[in-house]
């Protein structure tokens, strides 16, 4: 497996448990707790700063900073 498709599940897995976490407070969480709700929208809301981080750090090796396209 190539380092961008590494990168790439990665960022996506972290923005699907995002979305998951979202729907979920606003779905069926707020039921039994509001404040629960919110601390999940909270979690969910700090996820997509670390999936572009997560998404855009170099791996081992990989030398895609000095390609000269």
């Amino acid at each position: 497996m190539d380092p961008s498709s590494r990168r790439r599940r990665r960022y996506f897995t972290l923005m699907g448990v995002c979305l998951v976490l979202f729907v979920s407070a606003w779905g069926f969480v707020r039921l039994w707790s509001v404040p629960a709700a919110i601390a999940l929208c909270v979690v969910a809301m700090a996820l997509p700063p670390a999936a572009v981080i997560v998404g855009n750090r170099r791996e081992r090796g990989e030398r895609w900073w000095d390609d000269q396209d």
